[in-house]
């Protein structure tokens, strides 16, 4: 009789949440289904009861159910995204949290709760209309600051990207210049978004610009502005230092621009006034710079892409990302992040990955780093059938045979850098750690040859 009342108990207590709560045995018949769950599959509770999954639910598949999943491979999954349309063709979405129920080492089903995101999309749309027939559907749609991305997006175990992670924050709190260095596909303009969103400039605009995809003949005007009538077709036009008047102006690539440009660009630095194309009025512009670059700026200043009194300017706070190659231990974390990104984005299912992949995603050169990584994921999670990545699931890159002569061979830059080290390495010891000497021998300015001794870690030998 006690033990009678303890499950009415229990079961009276799971129905009263305010939560879907599915549980099934190990063959996926139900066990219990409250009243929450009913409603959002459009079902009575008696129709679900005692009934395997599969029958009450036709649009779901073995591979698709996360239920079904976690009784076959006995392992949780968590905050899983799930599509899907009710008995009464409904489309429903909702966050699951599904775990397996063990008695002693045996699993003997398992337990679903779900929270039901679809009222709160369609309380979304709905607001979203309301404010259409406020504003009156003519007006401009309201702009944002344009950035989007936080801390939360960096994802790191990595030492050298959290290093990033503080100087990133410590930058946020200033309005100094702040330039940052990185190969291509290292997420400069995440950590330049991160920080104008942590920053007092978070409310103002977040205009992004890349240098290198401007022609010379614009570059002034898109920045500057133009005046009406100062060219043919010139109309009055604010440039992008206007525009992100009390915010942030990210520009990307700054060392495509034009020497001669660069002086312009530092003196508006230096006093915050512009000048229209063709106009004879200044404008005080308060603007937050940061820029990026995906060349070292000592190199660029070496060959003459970068003007140094520029680069001193902005250089208050100097970021370097590392190379996805170089962050050890966050290929793993980041294939996980991809994947649990793509399964909702393609409604997929994909919980596991056999370790072969992964030994192969970590022994990559990553040359287009994150962006790459990301890319094929995305790639790899679109072919996956059923809950597992396989080898074969990877781009055609990951699958060809190493059997042959290209297994000797080590990628371009690896290749230059070992020979870049062992030369530096060459002329210190000839020079006895002298670095203006060696950098004479060596043909390069004192701080390139200082920044790479640096990158590589050699250490001047004592004379």
């Amino acid at each position: 009789m006690e033990s009678f009342e303890t499950k009415q108990m229990l079961e009276a207590i799971l129905g009263s949440i305010d939560e879907a709560i599915h549980a099934v045995n190990s063959e996926g018949i139900t066990i219990f289904y409250n009243k929450v769950a009913a409603i959002h599959d459009g079902v009575e509770i008696d129709e679900v009861l005692g009934k395997h999954v599969l029958d009450v639910f036709p649009s779901l598949t073995s591979q698709t159910s996360t239920l079904l999943k976690v009784i076959e491979t006995g392992k949780p999954i968590y905050q899983q995204s799930q599509t899907y349309k009710n008995s009464k063709g409904q489309l429903i979405d909702t966050v699951n949290t599904t775990i397996p129920i063990h008695v002693g080492e045996r699993n003997v089903g398992a337990v679903e709760i779900a929270k039901d995101l679809s009222k709160v999309k369609q309380l979304a749309e709905k607001l979203l209309e309301l404010q259409q027939k406020v504003n009156n559907k003519k007006t401009k749609p309201s702009s944002t600051s344009g950035a989007t991305y936080n801390w939360d997006d960096l994802i790191t175990n990595c030492d050298s990207m959290k290093n990033v992670k503080m100087l990133g924050k410590r930058a946020a709190e200033s309005s100094s210049p702040v330039m940052i260095y990185g190969e291509t596909g290292t997420g400069k303009e995440l950590l330049v978004q991160s920080i104008h969103n942590e920053s007092s400039r978070k409310n103002g605009p977040f205009i992004a610009q890349n240098c290198s995809s401007l022609p010379e003949s614009l570059l002034e005007s898109i920045l500057f502005g133009t005046k009406k009538g100062s060219f043919t077709g010139a109309v009055d036009r604010a440039g992008l230092f206007e525009l992100a008047h009390g915010g942030t102006l990210f520009l990307d690539e700054i060392h495509t621009m034009p020497l001669d440009f660069q002086t312009k660009l530092l003196r508006v630095l230096e006093d915050g006034v512009i000048r229209r194309v063709g106009g004879t009025e200044s404008y005080v512009v308060d603007v937050r710079i940061i820029v990026a670059m995906n060349e070292h700026p000592f190199e660029c200043i070496e060959k003459k892409l970068l003007r140094s009194d520029l680069y001193f300017r902005l250089n208050v706070f100097f970021i370097e990302l590392p190379p996805l190659r170089e962050r050890n231990g966050d290929i793993p974390i980041l294939v996980d992040h991809f994947i649990k990104k793509y399964n909702y984005l393609l409604n997929k299912l994909v919980i596991n990955i056999d370790d072969k992949v992964l030994a192969k995603l970590e022994k990559h050169h990553w040359q287009g780093n994150v962006r790459e990584l990301e890319h094929t994921i995305e790639y790899a999670v679109n072919m996956t059938d059923g809950d597992m990545m396989t080898l074969n699931d990877l781009p055609a890159f990951f699958k060809e045979s190493a059997t042959d002569e290209r297994i000797n061979l080590k990628p371009l830059r690896v290749t230059i850098e070992q020979t870049e080290k062992k030369l530096i390495q060459q002329a210190l010891r000839v020079t006895k750690g002298n670095v203006l000497k060696a950098s004479s021998i060596l043909e390069l300015p004192r701080q390139t040859l200082q920044y790479k001794m640096k990158k590589y870690n050699i250490k001047a030998e004592q004379t």
